[in-house]
């Protein structure tokens, strides 16, 4: 699953609630509220700043499964 964390303690990623895909976002571990669009992410965070958390784990297996 994708996640995108920033320099100051927020976090965004992708959830499906009721069949509708939004971006959760967080600071801090604190809810800050549900996006329907990146436009709407960038009142909450600078998009600039976010960076996708890779698992490395998850992509050193799937590296050496072909």
């Amino acid at each position: 699953m994708r996640r995108w964390v920033s320099s100051e303690g927020h976090e965004v990623d992708p959830v499906v609630i009721e069949g509708r895909p939004l971006l959760r976002v967080r600071h801090l571990g604190y809810h800050i509220g549900y996006c329907a669009s990146v436009a709407e992410v960038a009142a909450h965070v600078d998009l600039a700043d976010l960076v996708e958390v890779v698992d490395l784990r998850h992509a050193a297996g799937a590296r050496g499964q072909g």
